[in-house]
């Protein structure tokens, strides 16, 4: 899988006060439908490997608010696999209401043993995940 869309109906707790969408509420966006995405493939974002709890601690995240979302919106959210890391993973989010782009995002996590004894510690992803997840093909420019 290279690619997984989800939807979800914007809430009136995901607005402020203008009516509009927090723009904490995009983040969350993401990372529910980062979750439905790993649950699709039969795994958690906590995950039993090995004897330990793994986990996917954030190294990086951003989002670029494109149009305004509001309450009663029914969001279609796509997510890609941009880079498969030895031990990272990054994810391109596209955040769409009716065709209508409203934000684009990503997120970075690391595969981390969540309860190793001297803290967190990153692991290889495990090929039971990694091998499900296919890295969209970078297209080469010229410039």
């Amino acid at each position: 899988m290279h690619q997984f869309k989800t939807r979800r109906r914007v809430e009136f707790v995901d607005t402020d006060l203008s009516g509009l969408v927090h723009f904490s509420k995009y983040f969350v966006f993401m990372e529910t439908a980062e979750h439905e995405m790993l649950r699709s493939l039969g795994v958690s974002i906590h995950t039993r490997h090995e004897g330990f709890e793994i986990g996917w601690p954030r190294r990086a995240v951003s989002c670029e608010y494109v149009s305004p979302l509001r309450f009663g919106d029914e969001l279609e959210i796509t997510i890609q696999v941009e880079r498969k890391g030895r031990t990272t993973m990054t994810y391109g989010f596209c955040l769409e209401v009716e065709g209508r782009e409203v934000a684009r995002g990503r997120i970075t996590a690391i595969c981390c043993v969540l309860d190793d004894p001297t803290g967190l510690r990153a692991i290889p992803v495990p090929p039971f995940i990694a091998d499900q997840l296919q890295a969209v093909p970078v297209e080469v420019s010229d410039e």
